[in-house]
């Protein structure tokens, strides 16, 4: 028997929800619909997608998958036998276009409409872009189709690579094009990379990751322009160098853009929902309307809105709960946890680091980053907030844990604020 199967706990069709739209097939978009059947939904339900593809995990697109390591069918985030069970309605390469005014209508581009009693939102963001003309050569790393293109050309032969922006994405795809061959430079505007996430000091020592794995590292300049190669006055054409804002100038074969993402928002225009970075919702992940829920990288849920795994997999067990009652009956203040490997090093980060907040390494060094790692934990008040571990997996799941057990205790020793009297706060809850 399998999980969807073994979930069900009886149905919820005879109540007033006979139909659920799920709006974006993405990993959130899967949990959600997962979660509908193991709660017991089985009225109609519809998942619907901007890209033509079934839900793929991200992740690798930036590792494995760029660097030829691993097979596109690898991706699949559900097999043929759970995406069966599922019993849904697949509308895949058609966006949403609105939502109506009392959030139970979703009209697609192609002109078709879903009535439904309840809403999932689950559209995640799309990689911002640079301005300008585009030009071939240039790519950003979102989606399958993103990885597909830029594997394409690192196959190539050796390249000149710049990647513009040092965070995650940047930092993993200048490691995978460094493990290709390619000449690679990364250009960071902030005087270091990551350092609104770890703080300087952290950010600082996981810098030193780039040099050991052989790519520049260029910090503390933006970009002012990309140049193609077609004359003056035609624009476009093939990139052939990246002009940067203190007038260097960097030949470039291949350009990366990996300078943060933007919620996709822009179909929920005109509609009730309040839209601020994001759609705005309850800690229970409910909008303004009790019908519409939001996951995911599109949701700012109690005012923080989280671009990472754990909250797409997290989130939709609360979310479907609260569409099934109608209200919010339970919300979820999950302890922010985020990966990624980079240079044959993995970073783990675990709390919420606040500026003001001490740092200190309780295993291995600093200057190790690369050559055995460490672990550092974060304190405010002589109380832990945080931890960061680089190449120490078993230490560093062992005070996330502790992380996770004190962030429940505070959720537990704090008043009642919801207005619902049998309202309740999921506790944050540990994946290994």
């Amino acid at each position: 028997m399998s999980s969807v199967t073994a979930g069900r706990m009886g149905s919820v069709t005879a109540g007033r929800v006979r139909t659920v739209t799920v709006v974006g097939a993405s990993l959130a978009g899967l949990y959600a619909a997962r979660e509908l059947r193991a709660q017991g939904f089985d009225g109609r339900l519809v998942i619907v997608g901007a890209e033509p593809h079934r839900p793929y995990d991200r992740p690798p697109l930036s590792k494995g998958f760029l660097t030829g390591g691993g097979a596109e069918d690898q991706l699949a985030l559900a097999d043929p036998e759970e995406t069966a069970e599922l019993a849904a309605e697949w509308v895949l390469g058609t966006r949403a276009r609105a939502l109506d005014a009392r959030g139970r209508t979703v009209v697609l581009d192609d002109g078709r409409t879903l009535a439904s009693d309840g809403v999932v939102i689950a559209t995640g963001a799309s990689a911002r872009r640079l301005p300008g003309p585009a030009l071939t050569g240039v790519h950003t790393l979102r989606t399958l189709d993103d990885a597909r293109a830029l594997r394409a050309e690192l196959v190539r032969g050796p390249r000149r690579v710049v990647v513009i922006g040092g965070g995650f994405i940047g930092a993993e795809t200048a490691s995978s094009c460094v493990a290709l061959g390619h000449d690679v430079t990364v250009v960071e505007a902030a005087p270091l990379p990551l350092a609104a996430h770890l703080g300087t000091e952290m950010a600082a020592a996981c810098a030193g990751l780039h040099a050991r794995g052989g790519a520049r590292l260029l910090t503390g300049t933006g970009v002012a322009a990309l140049r193609g190669d077609a004359p003056p006055p035609a624009r476009g054409g093939a990139v052939t160098a990246v002009e940067l804002s203190d007038g260097r100038l960097l030949p470039a074969d291949v350009v990366v853009v990996g300078i943060g993402a933007t919620p996709c928002t822009d179909w929920l225009a005109g509609s009730p929902l309040a839209l601020d970075d994001g759609v705005l919702c309850d800690d229970g992940c409910v909008t303004a309307l009790p019908q519409v829920v939001a996951v995911g990288d599109v949701a700012r849920a109690g005012g923080i809105r989280a671009e990472h795994w754990t909250s797409a997999t997290e989130q939709p067990r609360v979310a479907v709960r609260n569409l099934l009652a109608g209200h919010t009956v339970e919300t979820l203040r999950p302890l922010p946890y985020f990966w990624s490997d980079q240079y044959g090093s993995r970073l783990q980060f675990a709390g919420r680091r606040r500026e003001g907040d001490t740092v200190r390494i309780v295993e291995g060094a600093a200057e190790a980053v690369g050559e055995g790692g460490f672990l550092a934990v974060y304190e405010r008040a002589g109380r832990r907030t945080a931890a960061l571990a680089v190449d120490r997996a078993r230490p560093f799941m062992k005070v996330r844990r502790e992380l996770v057990a004190a962030a429940a205790q505070e959720v537990s020793e704090e008043p009642e604020a919801s207005e619902e009297p049998t309202a309740r706060t999921a506790r944050p809850s540990v994946q290994v």
